[in-house]
């Protein structure tokens, strides 16, 4: 039987974080479980090559059908292979608001107000603008300016700022609210994921083991502790021996259905299944939410944007070369290079709306070809108030778990989202970026309140952003309490988003990461 001090099921955004800093001192030994590959090939390296994943580094699930959607399945996209979601994503840099954190401290999470988790924030980063009051200078997950910026992009901060947005170059400074260019995960022109950041290109911690192509079955209990991890390898059962602890960081689904397997979550749902009941804990995958997302999409009659014809592909082929180069040029682009934070509701807490705007026109999160050249705008709801569910579809650890995030089925949300797209539409028609002359794929009468409600149930979709199926908390009903130990075991932890008990304002990868900083840390105070 394999064995180590500390086993961490999963090498995503936070998994990645946890195993690098338990093993970085040597005084642990870790081993790393992660279901995919080691991710170090051009595809994850080249930013640009986001639009070109596969069923090897991208999970692809799909919810079940959405009745706030019209009946439609929601795609969801999730990392596979060390990195996660951090080697897929459009590798923004945001946080989220100061509010988001303090709201967590009142919900009953004490130590993780905006206070308590800004030096974590600090030492995960590496900011190529040196340290300051907000960021940081010298961590392992480096954040950079964008290398190469479309000028649409400017046109759309310059729009913004014609309507008296105030400009932003620091969406995590000192106020998020704003227009401006995001600043993403990069290092010298490489994506930069938390794989990368954390246990190195090649890891080669003598006190770190990874294995990959892993399917893990359930976590192993013994009186009341956990004592290891069943898996499948190569088609191969096999257990693993955990001496001290057990991190798990599966993600936001991965997470719940491993819970699950292991006999930790909704009793009636685990005897549905098969699944003799360890603690019966019914917010074991409950409270999942995402960002509800609706994008506008436009064709230009100029090809200064991306675009689906000879001359962008021929563009395309000479950014690779000068990329592979010079680590240089259209190659680095996150596609969604600006953005913006609106309080579209003057009594919300902070900003209630958030813009990617992207130098392409998307449609179906990219899967389907645009002709022509063109640019697209996405809005989200930032704190949804519709709450879904992660649940089994079968007690095999291979099948895909049944994602429910019930989108729109709070009708708050669908009053903010008709806000939100109100409001972006009148950046995008606004003067310079309305003189490239785009024509919308999708054109609507906005006064029209029914009519832009059928829009938005037709087309809306996640922007990638799902968290909460463990949430943490201090009362009784909390799958973790604050310090990120699973509620009626021991030895047992949670260090990815699953365990945020509400969604941050804001893309997830950052506070996912600083949440296996975090996590790594409880471990090694735990363990002394």
């Amino acid at each position: 039987m394999e064995e180590a001090d500390i086993v961490v099921i999963g090498g995503g955004s936070g998994g990645a974080a946890a195993a690098g800093r338990l093993s970085d001192e040597g005084k642990f030994s870790v081993a790393l479980l992660e279901a995919g590959g080691r991710n170090t090939g051009l595809r994850t390296r080249i930013p640009a090559f986001l639009a070109f994943q596969t069923d090897k580094t991208n999970w692809n699930y799909e919810t079940v059908p959405q009745a706030g959607l019209g009946g439609r399945r929601g795609h969801q996209p999730r990392g596979k292979g060390l990195g996660g979601s951090s080697a897929i994503n459009a590798m923004i840099y945001i946080r989220g608001n100061k509010w988001d954190y303090d709201n967590w401290a009142a919900l009953g999470c004490p130590g993780w107000s905006y206070d308590d988790v800004l030096p974590w924030f600090k030492r995960c980063e590496h900011n190529v603008r040196g340290g300051d009051a907000y960021h940081g200078g010298d961590g392992p997950l480096w954040v950079s300016e964008q290398h190469h910026a479309n000028p649409g992009s400017l046109d759309f901060v310059e729009a913004g700022a014609s309507l008296q947005i105030p400009r932003n170059a620091d969406f995590n400074g000192a106020r998020q609210e704003g227009i401006g260019l995001y600043q993403v995960t990069q290092k010298g022109g490489e994506r930069w994921t938390s794989a990368r950041a954390y246990l190195g290109d090649a890891p080669a911690n003598p006190a770190l083991h990874v294995l990959t192509g892993v399917t893990v079955e359930r976590v192993l209990f013994e009186d009341g502790r956990a004592w290891g991890v069943a898996y499948l390898q190569g088609g191969e059962a096999k257990v693993i021996r955990a001496r001290k602890a057990v991190v798990l960081a599966a993600g936001v689904f991965g997470t719940p259905q491993i819970l699950m397997l292991s006999g930790i979550g909704p009793a009636a749902h685990l005897h549905e299944h098969g699944i003799a009941v360890r603690i019966n804990r019914p917010a074991v995958g409950a409270n999942l939410q995402d960002h509800i997302d609706y994008v506008a999409a436009f064709e230009t009659p100029g090809k200064s944007f991306v675009g689906n014809s000879l001359k962008g592909k021929l563009d395309m082929a000479g950014a690779l070369f000068q990329w592979l180069r010079k680590r240089e040029g259209m190659m680095t682009t996150p596609f969604a290079e600006a953005g913006a934070f609106l309080t579209t509701d003057p009594d919300a807490p902070a900003p209630d709306v958030q813009l990617h705007f992207v130098v392409a026109a998307l449609e179906d999160h990219g899967r389907t070809q645009v002709p022509g050249h063109g640019y697209s705008c996405h809005v989200c709801v930032l704190r949804p108030e519709s709450h879904g569910t992660v649940r089994l579809a079968s007690g095999d650890a291979r099948a895909a778990p049944l994602i429910d995030p019930a989108f729109l089925s709070d009708p708050r949300d669908m009053a903010t989202m008709m806000r939100g797209v109100r409001a972006m539409y009148r950046i995008l028609e606004a003067p310079p970026l309305s003189d490239h002359q785009g024509r919308d794929r999708y054109p609507i009468d906005l006064r029209d309140d029914d009519a832009l409600e059928r829009l938005i149930r037709a087309r809306a979709d996640t922007v990638y952003h799902p968290v909460g199926t463990a949430r943490m908390g201090s009362d009784d009903a909390a799958v973790c309490d604050p310090r990120l130990r699973v509620r009626g075991v021991e030895g047992l932890y949670v260090a990815d988003a699953s365990v945020m008990p509400k969604l941050v304002s804001g893309n997830t990868n950052a506070p996912s990461i600083m949440i296996g900083e975090r996590c790594a840390d409880f471990v090694a105070a735990d363990l002394g």
